[in-house]
Parts: C-alpha cells; sequence; structure tokens
C-alpha cells in the first residue's frame, strides 16, 4: 500500500509538471520576436498572403484560444504541422527522434561502464594516485565543453589518423533502413545486417564520446563519493572485523547500496540529453531530434518548436517517474520520505 501512494503522488506530480510546461513552452513560443507567418512565407510574400496563413495558423485568434487549440492538438496526439518542412510536426520528430535515442542510450552506456569502475577504483585506494588519477580525469570531462571535445574527436580521429567517420549515421553507398525500431543498431541486428551494424557503430563511436564525457565524470564522483560513505558504515566495519575479503565487500556489500546516487543522476543525464545533444549533433550531422528542434527555432517554426519541447518534456518526465519508482522500489527509505 505504501508503494503504491508512493507511486500515486509521483504520477500525479508529473501531470502537473507536464501542464506547467504546456504553458510555459506556449508563452514563450508566442513571445518570440518575428511574425512566423511572415517567416515561413518569405520577404516577398504579400500582407494578403501572411494574414491568410496566420488564419489557418490561428495566429489571429485570442491567446487563450490559441492555447486552448494547442492543448487540443496535445490531447490528441496531434502537434500541427511544420512550416519549415511543411510536414506534419509527428512525422518529423517520428523521423529524427529515434537517431536522438540511439545516440543518447550509446552516450549513457559509456558513460556507465566508464564512469563506476572509475569511481569504485577511485574510492578503493582513497588519496592515493589511482584516486587523484580519477578525479583529475573527472573534474577534466565535466568541465570540457561537448562541442570542443566533439570537434577534437573530429579533427584527431576523422582527419588526423582516419580511423573513424565524421559525420552522418551511415556511409552514403551504404542502402539501409531502420523500419522497425528506428535504431540502426538494432534493425540491422533484426535484418541480419552484420556488416550496417559495424559500420553504425563506427559511426555512432565518436558523438556519443564527446557527449559522454561530462555524464562519465558526474557518474566517477558520485560513485566515489557514495563508495566511501557507505565505507565508514558499521555493517562494512563488521564485514572487516570478519575477516571477509575486500574484493567480496567492495562489490557485494558496499556497491549495491551506493549505486542509487549514480543511478539517479544517470536518469537525469539520459532524460535531458534527448533535447541537449544538438551541439554534437550539429557537429558530426547526426540527423536527430536536437539538430532538427534548433532548425526551427532559426525559423521561428512554432509548432515544430513546441512540438520538440514537449516530446522531449515528456522523455524527461517519464524517465524520471521510472528512476523513481525504482529507487523508491530499491530503497524503502525513499519511499517513507516520499509518504511523508
Amino acid at each position: 500500500m505504501e508503494f503504491l501512494i508512493f507511486l500515486f503522488r509521483r504520477i500525479l506530480w508529473s501531470i502537473l509538471v507536464l501542464v506547467g510546461l504546456s504553458m510555459v513552452i506556449f508563452a514563450i513560443a508566442r513571445g518570440m520576436p518575428g511574425d512566423p507567418a511572415r517567416l515561413a512565407l518569405g520577404p516577398r510574400a504579400t500582407q494578403e498572403q501572411v494574414d491568410d496563413l496566420s488564419s489557418k495558423l490561428g495566429l489571429d485568434l485570442p491567446l487563450y484560444q490559441q492555447y486552448g487549440m494547442f492543448v487540443s492538438g496535445l490531447a490528441k496526439g496531434d502537434l500541427g504541422r511544420s512550416l519549415l518542412t511543411e510536414r506534419p510536426v509527428n512525422d518529423d520528430i517520428r523521423d529524427t527522434f529515434a537517431a536522438t535515442f540511439e545516440l543518447v542510450l550509446a552516450t549513457i552506456t559509456i558513460a556507465f561502464i566508464l564512469g563506476v569502475p572509475l569511481g569504485v577504483m577511485a574510492a578503493r585506494w582513497k588519496d592515493r594516485w589511482p584516486d587523484n588519477l580519477v578525479r583529475f580525469v573527472a573534474i577534466i570531462s565535466a568541465v570540457m565543453p561537448s562541442f570542443f571535445l566533439a570537434l577534437l574527436l573530429q579533427i584527431l580521429a576523422g582527419y588526423v589518423l582516419h580511423i573513424l567517420p565524421t559525420t552522418g549515421r551511415l556511409p552514403p553507398s551504404m542502402a539501409f533502413s531502420p523500419d522497425i525500431t528506428g535504431l540502426i543498431t538494432v534493425d540491422s541486428i533484426l535484418h541480419w545486417r552484420w556488416d550496417v551494424f559495424g559500420e553504425s557503430l563506427r559511426y555512432l563511436l565518436l558523438p556519443s564520446i564527446a557527449l559522454a564525457a561530462a555524464t562519465m565524470g558526474q557518474i566517477a564522483r558520485i560513485t566515489r563519493a557514495s563508495m566511501i560513505d557507505v565505507s565508514s558504515q558499521d555493517y562494512i566495519e563488521a564485514a572487516r572485523a570478519f575477516g571477509i575479503p575486500e574484493r567480496v565487500r567492495v562489490f557485494k556489500y558496499m556497491l549495491r547500496p551506493s549505486f542509487v546516487p549514480p543511478m539517479t543522476i544517470m536518469g537525469l543525464e539520459f532524460a535531458s540529453m534527448i533535447g541537449n545533444a544538438f551541439v554534437v549533433e550539429l557537429v558530426f550531422a547526426w540527423p536527430g531530434m536536437a539538430a532538427y528542434g534548433v532548425r526551427t527555432i532559426m525559423q521561428k517554426d512554432l509548432n515544430a518548436v513546441m512540438g520538440v519541447v514537449i516530446v522531449s518534456g515528456v522523455f524527461f518526465v517519464v524517465v524520471n517517474l521510472v528512476i523513481d519508482v525504482l529507487v523508491g522500489f530499491v530503497d524503502p527509505r525513499v519511499r517513507i520520505r516520499g509518504h511523508r
């Protein structure tokens, strides 16, 4: 019963956050300078043509009616029509979301595989040279701008060493359509196209490393701090007194309770990267939703801008809800605090 109350509260808060997000993004989109109808038609369009398009878009209606139309469309799953591509925003996001999701999924996997072991190593050799090295690497990776690292990797691996591709998801000569999940790495396996799978990993490696560096540093630092905190607990001292081997103490009794803070950070980073990966996507010409969102902002494509933000917000809220539930399931103390 306690867990159900905890889950209900989290779902209710998530719905309220989405309602607030819809209001904020609508207000910002309508407050942006410039006439979206004029931008869509170009400077040579007549005022009559601009007025006609504004009427079709509902821009001549009062704001409360425009917001009502916006919410009504959201309830039906209709995000409107893009002025930039002249296609439904739903179709544009469906075509670009999979690329961003694949990039973010590879990014968080790399960050986890590297960050957690580095944090464990730093905690195990606290205040010794491995700890100092990990902290130095974590700080450098956390403060280095992703666009700078992306350009650096692109120059070194792509143009100096010529070992990895620098733009796109696949070579132009390789025809393959991810028609099942939209993820090339997954669909290539489902179609038994191992050549495509290998190439997709090569194209995915550089942008995912550039995007993963900062998250890896955060995960390493938080894992280290959490492991050090757990190591001072009485039951760890008791395990040490009973002569339990250090390897068992670290990986069985210390790592599991220390994993809650890194898991929370991974969830937050995974959700936020969906909308924040645009710099890396632009540098590597990755055809994702984040880069699409930047193009629509530059053209003041209101429907597309609001669609991208809403989809990113929904993804962020859902991922955080899942993380809250997982943390509450693993750690009963979170459920008790949430219930109070």
